[in-house]
Formats: structure tokens, sequence, C-alpha cells
């Protein structure tokens, strides 16, 4: 299993014969993605291309900040960890991705295509308008029906390229017997250019050209500013298959063979190295070693791993080699499984009926019914079509389409922009409403609630011999305390000791000679020393007394801010995490939390959310791990921490850019007054309509009328949006 990393915006994003036959294979053995998760400027970029392109057999090397992801052409010889070597030396994280189950560019494709349509109908619309300008302001005869017929010959193209997403939507609901907003939209710009066509044909004095560009532009630029905001979301269903490692080392007459995780059965025998991510759910045959379990159980200390221990896809080993039987593979594997419930989870939390197709399922037959009325009338009284059709078109134009498609996007627009001031990024348009309607908030634990790495704890009250020693022993080792306790000791000025013969024992710790004593740093009962219930690492120098250094997993900036300010905000506070339950307790006790669960599997926290929204309760999940995943879906609204897996952050509504989760209330507030003002841009569309229907119905309302009143509603809601920074 590999991490893989959303977008990010920034401005410096990167956006013959046999012989040849064997270099192109070469090449594309040899083409290899990266995930750099931890990349975020432009001299990250260009630290990171030097650095790999200065590795042997590197042909070019190529970042995407915007994916945070390298691609690099590279000799077959190349191998991936290699990569990451050079790249864990120069000070960034790394993981190699699976190119071929991701697929971005269809969404890429969409927003170009959007933006395209949008610039078109913009120019055409400032055109057509400066022709208009001279018909309403006196043209007459032969000069009105030439302005006309220019107006004409620039919207006909125009609509029929820049209006195709709201004709193919509004087909495809008609298609299966349903309404849509698309389905007025499209009906009233039809309706306008037919009949101004119509009217310029037979000399007429009004034509709505303008009208149908400026209520096609201001549409597009809704649904523009809604797409910038699903732009980041894709399927965690989809993020979770790609994360699964592509290759594994099956051994083979006991030789390791790379082999493509497709062609592995159960039944093989797979050489996972130090440092390697578990390719298949298995249990262990050969070897000693420690496994880290976080990103899928949640429990800070790693596992010892032995003969006979069961592991799971995505698992990491720490410090020696294992060899494993392959129990399940493929799609019954533990990270199949779990895509599966995020998929099932996605699709409830699809279900969700937003404020503005709340408002489509009233407005669209409201219209259509008032359109139709209004030709059937006209047609009854005055006996001419002509006069019948150009009101019921102008009815259809002038009933605020443009105000109602700017609701909720020039809403999501202003709230996303006072977020992201405050750190936090909104993925999904409907994540706004869907926070407003938050009664309950259930926290994981490590690297949500904690920062998920272990910090030594009083490090003034070890001796500088000790921690030297100490540091010498640890530097060797992958182990996460081991590099704490490297960190801490370098922070104090610390300056490692001279051992000789330094040693890995797999599983236990690190040994090594000082001055002809036996050193030894790693677990309690390999040194002799009695386990303490806390999370600690032991040194025994000689045959003295073990020494114990003690870590915590500190809380992340805000957090007990921000527990505090939702429980005085009246919010049910939970706390649910995979880790062990006196860990769990001490921080459910030190924030307040009164309601918690420990040892939590992946399906456990999916049953208690869906509990909890079956009992009527509108749940907010924050979380950063695998182990989070589906309930992060299943949630009302989900929340997920920048320094999370990257599928728990697609799974997630909200990213957390910052460390600090004190902005977490503050969104929840924000979210309550984005709702409010969507709201009351629907009720400005109201008024607006009542009084605008009238003066359309009795045959008022010129060109001139509709194309201003559109303009001044589209300006008032979007007015009213800003109100929100």
């Amino acid at each position: 299993m590999v991490e893989h990393a959303r977008p990010a915006a920034c401005p410096a994003c990167s956006v013959s014969g046999l012989a040849e036959d064997v270099a192109q294979a070469d090449l594309d053995k040899g083409q290899i993605l990266l995930s750099l998760p931890t990349i975020h400027c432009a001299a990250c970029i260009s630290a990171v291309e030097r650095g790999l392109s200065g590795v042997p057999g590197v042909k070019s090397a190529r970042v995407n900040l915007t994916l945070k992801r390298a691609s690099i052409e590279a000799a077959a010889n190349v191998t991936t960890e290699q990569l990451i070597d050079v790249l864990d030396g120069l000070g960034y994280e790394a993981h190699e991705l699976d190119a071929g189950l991701l697929s971005t560019t269809a969404s890429e494709k969409a927003g170009r295509d959007l933006l395209l349509r949008l610039a078109v109908s913009g120019f055409a619309m400032m055109n057509v308008m400066l022709l208009s300008v001279s018909v309403w302001s006196g043209a007459v005869d032969a000069t009105r029906d030439l302005f006309h017929w220019i107006s004409a010959a620039i919207t006909l193209p125009t609509i029929a390229f820049s209006a195709q997403p709201f004709f193919k939507n509004a087909w495809t609901a008609l298609s299966k017997g349903r309404l849509n907003m698309d389905v007025p939209i499209s009906l009233a710009i039809g309706l306008a250019v037919v009949t101004s066509l119509w009217e310029t044909m037979l000399s007429g004095e009004h034509a709505y050209f303008d009208a149908a560009l400026a209520l096609t532009f201001f549409l597009l630029t809704g649904r523009y500013l809604d797409y910038r905001t699903r732009s980041i979301a894709r399927s965690a269903a989809e993020e979770l298959a790609a994360l699964e490692v592509p290759r594994a080392f099956k051994l083979v007459d006991g030789e390791p063979i790379e082999t493509p995780i497709a062609e592995l059965t159960v039944g093989d025998h797979i050489l996972v190295k130090p440092g390697g991510r578990m390719p298949v759910d298995g249990e262990i045959i050969e070897g000693q070693s420690e496994i880290d379990r976080s990103l899928l159980t949640g429990e800070t200390l790693p596992v010892f791993a032995e003969q006979g221990l069961q592991v799971s896809t995505g698992e990491i080993n720490l410090t020696g080699p294992l060899i494993i039987r392959a129990t399940a593979v493929g799609k019954e594997s533990s990270l199949y499984r779990m895509a599966e419930l995020v998929a099932v989870a996605e699709s409830g939390r699809n279900r969700y009926t937003s404020l503005a197709d709340g408002a489509a399922k009233l407005y669209a037959p409201g219209v259509h019914i008032l359109s139709a009325l209004s030709f059937v009338g006209w047609y009854l009284y005055s006996g001419d079509m002509r006069t019948a059709l150009n009101i019921a078109a102008a009815v259809l134009i002038i009933t605020c389409p443009c105000a109602l498609g700017l609701a909720v996007p020039a809403v999501t627009t202003a709230a996303s922009g006072r977020l992201f001031k405050k750190g936090m990024l909104i993925k999904d348009s409907t994540a706004l409403e869907r926070m407003a309607e938050v009664d309950t908030v259930v926290f994981d634990k490590t690297g949500t609630l904690t920062s998920g790495f272990p910090v030594l704890q009083d490090i003034g009250t070890y001796g500088d011999q000790d921690l030297s020693v100490a540091m010498a022993l640890a530097s060797g080792s992958s182990h996460p305390l081991a590099k704490s306790l490297v960190e801490a000791s370098k922070q104090s000025g610390l300056t490692p000791a001279s051992v000789e013969d330094l040693r890995e024992v797999p599983g236990y710790g690190t040994e090594g000679l000082l001055n002809g004593q036996r050193v030894r740093l790693g677990r309690a009962v390999w040194v002799g020393a009695k386990a303490l219930p806390t999370t600690a690492t032991y040194l025994q120098i000689g045959d003295a007394a073990p020494v114990a250094f003690r870590f915590v997993d500190a809380l992340r900036p805000g957090a007990a801010e921000t527990v505090a300010s939702l429980k005085a905000a009246g919010k049910e506070v939970i706390l649910l995490s995979g880790d062990t339950a006196p860990a769990v307790e001490a921080l459910a006790t030190q924030l307040g939390i009164d309601q918690w669960a420990a040892e939590a599997l992946p399906e456990d926290k999916v049953n208690r959310v869906q509990n909890l929204s079956s009992n009527g309760k509108h749940v907010l999940m924050v979380g950063d791990g695998l182990n989070d995943t589906a309930a992060l879906a299943a949630a009302h609204v989900s929340i997920s921490p920048a320094t999370a897996l990257d599928a728990a952050r697609v799974a997630a509504d909200i990213v957390l850019l910052g460390n600090d989760l004190e902005p977490i209330a503050e969104a929840v507030e924000t979210a309550k007054s984005a709702t409010r003002r969507i709201r009351e841009n629907f009720q400005i569309a109201t008024v607006y309509n009542v009084i605008a229907v009238p003066i359309a119905i009795i045959g008022l309302a010129t060109p001139l009328v509709a194309a201003l009143a559109m303009s001044a509603s589209s300006i008032t809601v979007s007015l009213n949006a800003l109100r929100l920074r």
C-alpha cells in the first residue's frame, strides 16, 4: 500500500530496429510514479528534480506540485527503493504509486471545457450588448434589422457551443421522465433564440439575443464556481485501490522474484523487506520484526512480529525481513474490503438533497406552468401567436434562473475563501450545508487529536551519557521511537557516543559495543527491564540497571480548545480509536470527552457512525487513517487533516491544511452563516420573481428590461454571498 496525494493549488505547478524496441521497453518498465505528500513550494520542486536527476540511470524527473507527484523515466536497473532513499536523504517523504489505477485527465478536461465555454459566451455577450445599446438608443428600420442580424450571427454559434452543458443535462433529465434546473434554463435560452430569430426575420422591434447570451454567461459562471469546489474530490474507493503496493517479492525456489500483485495467489511465499508494506494479507512463517499498524488500526506502538502472526495489506514492516504466506490477495484482502465499505458509505451520503436541488424541484415545474399559462392566456386574448410566444419567452427569461443558478455557488465560493484563510479547504459544494446541521462530532485519536508521532518526555531527567549512547544506537534504526529519540537529542545539542559494531536485532532493538561493553536499546524483555504501562524504550549499558525513555503522543495544537468550543456550542463529542483502552481513556479524560471507545476496527467505526445517523444524529467525523476512511465517507460530513493518508483526505469533505484543530469549531459556525446566506439568496430570487413576473405576464418585459433584471438579480445574489468574507 502506498500513499497518494490530493490537489493543492499553487502557481508554480509543473505542469529504429531491435535496439529501439529494447530501449522503449526499458523506458516503459522504468516509468516510475512517486507520491510526494510533503512538498509545498517551487523550491521543493527544484530540490526533488535535481536530486532524482543525479541518480545514475535516471533519464528525466518531473514534479507536478498540484498532484504532489514525481514522474521519473529511468533505465530498468533503477529501482523505486533507490529513488525513495534519495528523496528521504533530501528530507522528502515518498511512496510508490500504481499509475494504472489513477486517472485525473477527465476531471481536468471538464474544467478546461467549462472555462472555454464561459470565455466564449462572455466575449459574445459583450459584443451583442454593444449592438443592443444602439437598438435601445433608438435605431429603427434597416439599421435595427442589420444589428439584429449581426447579433444573430454571433449568438447562434455561441449558444450552440456554450450552452451545451445545459442542453445535455436537460435532455438527460427529460429522457428519464424528471425535471431539473437545466430544463427551464434550456427552454428559456432556446425560446429566447427562436423568438429573437423569428422577430428578426419579420423585422420586429425586439430581440432577446443579448438576454440569451447573458443568461448563458451568468449560469456558466455559477457552474464553473461549482466545479471549482468539486474539482478536488474523487472517489475514495478508487484511491484505496491505488494504495495497494504495485509489486511484491515472491519466493520461487528460494529466490525473491519481483512479481506484480495481480499475479500473486493464496499460498505464495512473499519476502517483505524492512521498510516495506505488506502486499497481501498473510501469516508470518519466518523472521522477526516489528509492524507499524497505525494507519490501519490507530495503534501508536509498533507490534512485535514473529512466526504465526497474522498481517494485513498495508501494514509497514519496520526492522527485519519477513517471509509471509499469502492468505488473501486482490479483492479478498483487507484493503479491498475496506474499499467496499467506503463505496457503500459514499453511495449513502450521495443521497443528500441539497438546497439547490430542493429549490429546483419547486422552481422548474412552476416556471413551466406559468409560461404555458401566459402563452395560452395571451393567445386566447389576442389571437396572435407571435405576441403569445414572445410573452411566454419573456416569462421564461425573466423568472430569475441566473439568481437561482448563482445562489449556492456564490455562497460556497465566498465561504470556502474565508475558511481557506483559516486553514481549511472545502472540497464539496454541499459540505457547508451538511456541516450546518451537525449536532454530533466523532474524533479519531492518533494523528487527529494527537500528532501521531511519539515525543520524548522530560528529556532533562536523563543523563547526557545515557542520551548520547541511546542516540548512537537509535541512529541506525527506522523505529519511530528511535527516530524521536535522535531528534530530541539533536535539539539538546548532544552528539552520539562512539558506539562500535552496531547491529539491529529485528523485533527487539539495536546493540553495539561502547568501550568494550555491550550496550542495548530496545524492548524491555530484551534488556531485562520491567515494562512500564506507558510508551517507552529501554537502554542498558553493560550490567547497569536499564534506563527507560518514556514517550508521549503529544496533543495537536488547538485540540483542547476545539473540544471545549464544540461542547460549549451544544455538540455531542465522541472519541473512537483503534488504540488500546488505557491510551484512549487517558486522552478522553485529559480533553473532557465523556464518550469513548478503544480498539475499534474500521467496521466498528462505520457501524457507530451509521447507528448515530439512524438515530437522527447529524455526525461530523474527524479522522486521518485508513481505518477512518469508511467512517469519514459514512458520516453526514467529514474533516481530515492534511497530514492524513490521502485516501482519508479524499473521503473527507473538508481538509484541515494546518496542524491546529481550532478552525474546526469556526467552520461549524461559518457553515451555519453560509446556509443562512443561501436561503437568503433564494428569498431574494423569490421576491424578485414576485415583482418581475407580473411585468413579464402583462407584456412589459422588453429585452432591455429582461437584461437589466437578470443582471440586477445576479449582482444582488453575489453581493449577499460576499458578506461571508
